[in-house]
Parts: structure tokens; C-alpha cells; sequence
């Protein structure tokens, strides 16, 4: 490989911020925030809004959408 052209690999932890859900791997990202890992040792910290502990594809459970379709919000106009 050649010098000085990659960006640096390095641990990163990624929290889940709808479940709190935190786990440890390698990343190239970089973050301002630092968290405390189990291990004692600091590591930047990636904020995501879905993982493996919410996506739907993982849990086998579909969210449940809080504003409802347009079928939905016409039945609810309309008290049907």
C-alpha cells in the first residue's frame, strides 16, 4: 500500500440513539464525542439512528408508523 493516502482505521463505538444499543469496531469516521468502553479505554463515539438491535430486518418486528398512511388519515377525517 502506499503511504499517506488511506485515512486511519481505528475503534469506534456506534450507539444506537433509538435503543441505546452500543457496540465496538473498526471505522475510518471520526467523532468529537468520546465514550468509555467497557474495557476502561476511551473511543470516539458514532451516533446511528438504526442497528442490528432496531432494523426490522433483525428484530423480525415492522415499527409501527405514528402518522399512519393516507387510507388511515381519510378514515380518521372522515370518522370511518
Amino acid at each position: 500500500m502506499k503511504k499517506d493516502i488511506h485515512p486511519e482505521y481505528r475503534k469506534v463505538v456506534f450507539l444506537d440513539s433509538s435503543s441505546d444499543f452500543k457496540f465496538l469496531s473498526g471505522s475510518t469516521k471520526s467523532s468529537e464525542e468520546t465514550i468509555e468502553w467497557e474495557d476502561g479505554n476511551t473511543y470516539p463515539l458514532i451516533r446511528v439512528e438504526i442497528s442490528s438491535d432496531t432494523h426490522p430486518f433483525y428484530t423480525g418486528k415492522q415499527k409501527a408508523d405514528k402518522v399512519g398512511g393516507r387510507v388511515d388519515r381519510f378514515k380518521k377525517k372522515y370518522n370511518m
